[in-house]
C-alpha cells in the first residue's frame, strides 16, 4: 500500500527543520496531515482524539463559569479548536515556539487553521511555553493568571523534545506552571505513554487534586484501539 506524501512546508528551527506533509491513508481514503521535527513524527491528523479530550476534560472539570484558556503548544491546532467549542471560553491564548508552524494556521493549510485562526477570540503568541512557565519569559500578550492550562508538547513528561524541557515536569517547575493559573484552576497535560504513577506523585506536590484519565480511540493502522493520557490537575498549591 503506498503512502506517498506531498510536502506543503518545511523550515528551519532553532530545534531542527520542521515540515508540514500531507498523504492519502490507503487504509481509510483520508488526507493525512503529519508534521515532522528533522527525523521525528511529532504528530498527524489520524490520532487526534486524546488531544481533543484533553480540552474537553480540562473545561468539564472547570465547569460553566467563563474560562479564559492558555494552550502550550500550537501544532495541527486540534487542542485549541476543541476548547473553542466550549461556550464558556472567553479567550484563548496558544503559545507556540515554532514561527513556521505559525505561519501554517495562517496561511490556512491545515483542516482547522479556519476555526481557529477567525475566532476573535484566538490570540496566538511565538514564545517558549516553558520559558513562559518557569517565568522567565512574559510576552505582554498573555495575560495570567487563566482557569484552564492546556499543554502538548512533548511525548511524555519523561520523553521531552528538548532536554530544556525536563525542569517543567519536576516539582519545582510544576510549582510554577500553578502560578499561570487561577486558585481552583485546571492543568491538563498529554502523554503518549500510559500513566506514569511517579509523575502522579510529583504533579500531587504541586495541585491539591489530581487525576489521571485514559483515553482509548480507535487505530485503522493495527485494526485496534490505542490509549494516551491526560493527566488532570486542579487547585495550585501558589502557597508553596
Amino acid at each position: 500500500m503506498s503512502r506517498r506524501f506531498e510536502e506543503l512546508s518545511w523550515a528551519p528551527t532553532r530545534m531542527g527543520e520542521v515540515s508540514l506533509r500531507r498523504r492519502v491513508e490507503p487504509l481509510t481514503g483520508q488526507d493525512v496531515y503529519e508534521v515532522k521535527l528533522g527525523d521525528e513524527f511529532l504528530m498527524s491528523s489520524m490520532f487526534t482524539a486524546a488531544e481533543e479530550a484533553m480540552a474537553d476534560l480540562a473545561l468539564s472539570l472547570w465547569g460553566s463559569s467563563p474560562a479564559r484558556v492558555l494552550v502550550g503548544g500550537l501544532g495541527l491546532g486540534y487542542t485549541a479548536v476543541a476548547a473553542l467549542a466550549h461556550r464558556q471560553v472567553s479567550a484563548l491564548h496558544v503559545v507556540e515556539t515554532l514561527q513556521p508552524v505559525i505561519e501554517w494556521h495562517r496561511d490556512r493549510l491545515l483542516p482547522c487553521s479556519g476555526a481557529l485562526m477567525e475566532d476573535a477570540r484566538t490570540t496566538v503568541v511565538e514564545a517558549d511555553f516553558f520559558a513562559v512557565a518557569a517565568g522567565t519569559e512574559s510576552p505582554r500578550a498573555l495575560t495570567p493568571p487563566y482557569e484552564c492550562v492546556l499543554l502538548d508538547i512533548d511525548h511524555a513528561p519523561d520523553l521531552v523534545l528538548d532536554s530544556s524541557h525536563a525542569g517543567l515536569y519536576t516539582a519545582a517547575g510544576l510549582v510554577a506552571l500553578g502560578r499561570l493559573l487561577t486558585p481552583d484552576g485546571v492543568l491538563a497535560l498529554w502523554s503518549d505513554r500510559a500513566p506514569d504513577a511517579d509523575f502522579n506523585t510529583v504533579l500531587a506536590g504541586a495541585f491539591e487534586r489530581t487525576h489521571a484519565e485514559v483515553v482509548a480511540f480507535p487505530n485503522p493502522l493495527t485494526a485496534g484501539t490505542s490509549t494516551n493520557t491526560v493527566y488532570l490537575a486542579q487547585n495550585p498549591r501558589n502557597d508553596l
